[in-house]
């Protein structure tokens, strides 16, 4: 029989008359039921209507009673070459070509439901929206655009999405149109793939979720299998579902709780161990200490143990001695390891200043405890940071730094809203008008922060943003140091910042904002290779040790918001070179600019810069000056871009003088004369450019 036609075709119509209201009664074909686990029931025990007698929710008796329609294969796969394939089935209703429109207003209008849920966790309201739409046949659109975007997100909404799957499932989406979803999802994980390198192991786990909450039923694996390609990513992902998940023991507690340890939050956590302490300091009992220490399970977050430990210790001086040894103890036994013990300390000295106000001998008292600690032999004192008795000013701390954080934050959500780069150079250049490197180091944190809780187009921006600001290596390096510094905490939120922060780190060194000697500063401050520093460096440098880094690294996020899948380096180079030469040989201004601007990579303008210049110096022609002056005059290319192509060609006056003798004495004219006209600031020098990126000028 053919898979496509028979009674598969009469099986569509059923579905087509049950999403638009016509019955469906006379047409089942069951006699059946099969529960979810695979036992018979007898038909009659299926929950009915009280109206008419038929099965509800479509079809199907209720969570882990599958039957109905689903008994006839809805895995159905429309075929062209099926004598009666109708092409408007695509929208799942025979009007479909005229039902076009709504399906895209549904698809615009799903797509706001899922954003707004996944900031808001409120089941409630999605569920009311969802119903207020009114296209029940279009649900399977809704189940599919949901697990897709859980997919690219954290573990938070990955449980999200999964628990309103369960809280929609036969109330207000019906078995066939979750069924349909997740059918639709398996056929496009190669599409899924590109985006999402883990799209494998992340939909199996949702599959197996769908499984084990009863709203899937165990035979989808098999029958969707058959109808993929044995090439198809589907396959892996269904081939994972039922063998690495629903085949191992105990799978069911297993996947439930796959997402849910990420719910753990950084104030959580802290609560946790402020009363694993007083209720030390009560008992006395160290090895119940010892266990519920491990018991929390976060060995980058010891330091705060360390920290409150000294605290209390410093409030409660009789308790001194006891959780001093309780300390001594995990650290001898390695539960908590020495750079954890070392920042703890840390940590507690650049707080000393503000415990002082509570604890007035705060700053000798702590002296005690690290000499005490010292001589016991588990704290190395020369590690620690100088403990001053003389306040220190600490720009961090002052109301001016508080506020300029603040309004970071603003400048950088703005920016992911609009994109307008040349917004934040104004917004920057009226809150800090002295040029702190502190305050631009502060910036690149809260940028970078702010950047890794979002999705790849705005982990793209932040890049992008980071190379056209052309701050001072320095303070980019000082930005990543303080990255790092807090990536402990970050991490409870964010399980894959080393990841993260190491991708960016790369990004940098590749859009030249950072030079590759600049990793090991970053390093130096971070000592071992099992600290999340460490990590984060030998993950940077493995990434850029890789074959084809640069493009790999450049196209990681997207290549800039761009539709495309990715771009090569030198594709675009090539197709810089090539409009330029066009408008050189007598082509159209305002052609050169649409092309410029259509490159879609404002970071990158310094290429421009620097290959018209090099065409300018090679044939003498001044026609490209004039390109550039229209670029500068319109804002497509910035006075950091000009800077930054400007040092490139100086980088290169050694190999363009053996073509062109007189280089540096033209590049030198060029140099004034982009000053006069203000591409250039007149802190730019010929032959400081190169030794400027070594003191944090612009590259």
């Amino acid at each position: 029989m053919n898979v496509t036609g028979g009674f598969i075709s009469d099986e569509r119509r059923e579905i087509v008359q049950s999403a638009s209201g016509s019955d469906i009664s006379s047409k089942s074909p069951r006699s059946t039921q099969v529960h979810g686990k695979g036992s018979p029931v007898n038909h009659d025990r299926q929950s009915r209507s009280r109206i008419d007698g038929r099965p509800k929710k479509g079809g199907c008796g209720g969570k882990g009673t599958w039957g109905g329609l689903l008994d006839t294969d809805s895995s159905y796969a429309l075929d062209p070459n099926d004598p009666n394939y109708d092409s408007s089935e695509e929208y799942g209703h025979p009007n479909a070509r005229k039902s076009a429109p709504d399906f895209d207003a549904f698809k615009k209008k799903a797509t706001i439901i899922v954003e707004e849920y996944f900031a808001t966790d409120d089941v409630d309201s999605a569920t009311n929206e969802l119903k207020e739409l009114a296209m029940p046949s279009y649900n399977y659109y809704f189940v599919k655009k949901l697990v897709s975007m859980a997919m690219d997100r954290h573990d938070h909404e990955k449980e999200m999405a999964a628990v309103l799957l369960s809280a929609l499932y036969a109330d207000v989406i019906d078995a066939p149109q979750v069924y349909r979803g997740f059918s639709k999802l398996v056929e496009s994980a190669d599409d899924l793939i590109v985006d999402i390198p883990d799209t494998v192991d992340i939909l199996a786990l949702f599959i197996a979720r769908a499984v084990v909450d009863d709203i899937l039923p165990p035979a989808f694996l098999k029958k969707q299998i058959a109808l993929l390609p044995n090439d198809s990513k589907g396959v892996e992902v269904l081939e994972r579902a039922e063998k690495g998940y629903l085949a191992a023991p105990m799978h069911a507690e297993i996947i439930e709780r796959r997402w849910r340890v990420s719910k753990k939050t950084v104030e959580d956590v802290k609560a946790r161990i402020n009363n694993l302490l007083i209720e030390y300091v009560t008992s006395g009992d160290k090895k119940e200490a010892y266990r519920c220490i491990k018991d929390l399970k976060v060995p980058f977050f010891h330091h705060e143990i360390v920290k409150r430990a000294l605290v209390m210790a410093m409030e409660r001086r009789q308790a001194e001695d006891r959780l001093l040894d309780l300390l001594k103890e995990v650290a001898e036994e390695g539960l908590i390891n020495s750079s954890q013990i070392t920042k703890g300390f840390d940590r507690m000295i650049d707080t000393i200043e503000d415990l002082s106000l509570d604890i007035p001998n705060a700053q000798r008292i702590l002296k005690s405890l690290i000499s005490k600690a010292t001589s016991d032999g588990w704290l190395c004192a020369s590690s620690l940071r100088s403990l001053s008795l003389e306040p220190r000013k600490k720009l961090l701390e002052d109301n001016f730094t508080r506020t300029f954080k603040l309004k970071s934050q603003s400048i950088v959500q703005e920016y992911f809203l609009t994109g307008d780069i040349s917004e934040v150079f104004s917004c920057l250049e009226a809150e800090n008008r002295t040029s702190s490197g502190e305050l631009n180091a502060i910036f690149i944190k809260r940028l970078i922060t702010l950047a890794m809780d979002r999705k790849n187009r705005e982990k793209e921006m932040a890049s992008v943003l980071l190379s056209s600001l052309c701050f001072p290596a320095d303070d980019v390096v000082n930005g990543f140091v303080m990255l790092i510094e807090s990536a402990d905490d970050t991490a409870l939120d964010n399980p894959v910042v080393v990841e993260d922060l190491a991708m960016f780190l790369a990004r940098a060194v590749v859009d030249e904002v950072l030079a590759p000697q600049h990793l090991e500063e970053v390093g130096s401050q971070f000592l071992g290779t099992d600290s999340i520093g460490g990590k984060v460096l030998q993950m940077a440098k493995s990434l850029l040790k890789a074959r084809l880094s640069g493009e790999r690294i450049l196209r990681c996020w997207g290549g800039g918001g761009s539709s495309r899948p990715g771009w090569a380096v030198e594709d675009v180079k090539h197709k810089i070179g090539k409009l330029l030469e066009e408008y050189e040989s007598g082509g159209d201004i305002r052609e050169a600019y649409r092309c410029i601007k259509e490159l879609g990579m404002p970071f990158f303008h310094h290429e421009v810069v620097k290959k018209a210049m090099v065409m300018v110096m090679e044939k003498k022609n001044d026609r490209l000056w004039g390109l550039l002056a229209h670029c500068f005059g319109s804002g497509l290319i910035t006075m950091n871009q000009m800077t930054k192509g400007f040092s490139r060609v100086e980088e290169s006056l050694d190999d363009l003088a053996l073509d062109v003798p007189d280089a540096r004495k033209q590049f030198l004219a060029y140099v004034e004369k982009a000053k006069t006209t203000g591409w250039l600031d007149s802190s730019f020098h010929y032959g400081n450019s190169i030794n400027g990126k070594e003191n944090g000028a612009c590259q």
